[in-house]
């Protein structure tokens, strides 16, 4: 009989990928009251962690931040609200909503009041670049760091792809109203926004584009987006006073840029640097919908960006 010890090894439990201790936070949906307008909105992260405002664009929705929210929530608080006329947000027919970009804006202002958050860093794209810089303006005090993806300010970065539109703006008449009806609010016009300038069109993946093609396909649906493509020309014109912003409060800002985008082009993102000399400009090889193709390289800047400046969990 040998006279070695016996050792008996106890194994711990291989945790499951459900173990919140070796996963991302999980992201979950809620809606709530603002402005008479029931508002879905995606969030994550700690309650008391620093906040991060996500405001998509045209024709999306908050699903498309479903890849970034989880990089960001180990960190932040991240809430990512569906705008009124896009999404799973429901506007009661009563309400008699005026889909405008400054009604839009008053609406996620509220929805701020509601979810109690005085203080936020915004991510803007498209859209939600008119609606993040008028809350911005409003509010000077309470946002702490910008980060524009395609989300311009600027009369140089609006693209040629814009032509058809600003037609629309000089003469508003059915016809120009149908004739953007029948080449952008179809399902080739989404496809198109989503995988024009991405280098393997195949890597977008199709439930993105799939999606909001059907939300647009609800009744009335093309109409709300018709009336916010002629109320676009109001931001156009609030080009100066955004600017104007920019100079006074100089907001820490990192324009992270799908430099293919045909809408939003690179002129866009270089013009923060006359408003804001610190801004920090950075250029990816993709398109308008940036996030389809490269959400690690976003997260990773946005983390680092918010770290350089003193933002974090």
């Amino acid at each position: 009989m040998s006279d070695a010890t016996s050792v008996t090894t106890t194994k711990r439990p291989i945790p499951r990928k459900a173990d919140p201790r070796f996963g991302p936070p999980l992201t979950s949906l809620h809606k709530v009251e603002a402005d008479g307008v029931q508002v879905l909105y995606r969030t994550a992260g700690e309650v008391n962690a620093p906040v991060v405002l996500l405001l998509h664009g045209f024709p999306t929705s908050s699903f498309m931040f479903r890849e970034l929210i989880p990089r960001l929530a180990g960190d932040y608080r991240v809430i990512a609200p569906d705008l009124p006329g896009f999404g799973f947000t429901e506007v009661p027919q009563e309400r008699k909503y005026p889909y405008s970009f400054d009604q839009l804006t008053a609406t996620m202002d509220a929805l701020t009041q509601a979810l109690r958050i005085d203080r936020y860093a915004i991510y803007v794209f498209d859209y939600g670049a008119p609606i993040g810089f008028r809350l911005a303006m409003a509010h000077p005090e309470r946002v702490t760091a910008i980060i524009s993806q395609n989300g311009n300010a600027y009369e140089a970065g609006l693209g040629e792809a814009w032509g058809p539109i600003r037609k629309y703006w000089a003469s508003p008449t059915a016809e120009n109203r149908e004739i953007l009806r029948q080449s952008i609010l179809t399902a080739g016009g989404t496809r198109w926004q989503y995988t024009h300038g991405v280098a393997n069109p195949e890597t977008v993946p199709p439930e993105s584009y799939t999606l909001d093609t059907a939300l647009l396909e609800r009744p009335g649906n093309k109409d709300i987006q018709l009336d916010l493509f002629l109320n676009y020309a109001a931001n156009v014109k609030l080009y100066p006073k955004f600017q104007e912003y920019f100079r006074k409060s100089k907001p820490p800002l990192l324009a992270i840029w799908g430099k293919n985008d045909p809408f939003f082009v690179p002129a866009g993102a270089e013009g923060f640097l006359k408003d804001i000399p610190g801004a920090k400009i950075q250029f990816l090889d993709t398109g308008h919908f940036a996030l389809e193709t490269h959400v690690v390289e976003i997260a990773s800047a946005m983390k680092q960006f918010f770290e350089a400046h003193g933002i974090s969990g």
